[in-house]
């Protein structure tokens, strides 16, 4: 699922958004602290225990202020209480992203490319490009990794089914199409490996 240009993946318990964040590399989470099987607050405290850095924003109907105190102490980056405008969501989610992936636009193609992420801002030679949401989706994760060789099948779990046409080769579409818009030199395919962004 999309949402506001962001890849969502839901997790309804304790228990499965744990599986999740082992399985797969959320690169931020919503977290509601009542949950079937236990608390969020559990959760976050188990993440950043581990040293686990990525940024959380807490959802909740929990509106005193020894709870915001509660939920900010364990590690939390924001907290929304609920019931809350999906407009003010999005532009959380941004702020809170943009403080983790630094507010810095991403520079490829010796210059000739920048991409500013928080912004959902994509030049090429100074004009700008429009990028769908799946394209950002696949350029900010080789984009978190900078100089490292992204496998392929990590792409593909993290950002979940590409599906295009039926040949099965939704990936190398998206690469091809970024391409065409940002081009060649942006994306370095490193075959039977994955894929990295081009500085």
């Amino acid at each position: 699922m999309t949402l506001s240009g962001h890849q969502v993946t839901w997790a309804r318990s304790v228990a499965d958004a744990a599986e999740r964040l082992v399985g797969g590399n959320p690169d931020l989470l919503l977290l509601d602290l009542r949950l079937p099987d236990g608390s969020g607050l559990d959760l976050l405290r188990a993440m950043r225990n581990r040293g686990d850095r990525r940024p959380v924003i807490i959802l909740t109907a929990r509106d005193q202020i020894s709870d915001r105190i509660a939920g900010l102490n364990a590690g939390a980056d924001d907290y929304l209480v609920k019931p809350f405008d999906l407009a003010e969501l999005a532009a959380r989610t941004r702020a809170v992203a943009r403080r983790s992936f630094g507010e810095q636009a991403v520079v490829c193609d010796n210059g000739a490319v920048s991409l500013d992420f928080a912004g959902r801002v994509a030049q090429r030679h100074g004009a700008a490009v429009a990028l769908t949401a799946r394209e950002w989706a696949l350029l900010e994760l080789l984009a978190r990794r900078p100089g490292t060789v992204v496998p392929r099948e990590h792409i593909e779990e993290t950002i979940g089914p590409m599906a295009v046409d039926s040949s099965g080769n939704a990936l190398e579409v998206y690469v091809s199409r970024i391409r065409r818009k940002l081009g060649h030199a942006v994306i370095e395919t490193l075959r039977g490996v994955g894929y990295r962004l081009r500085p």
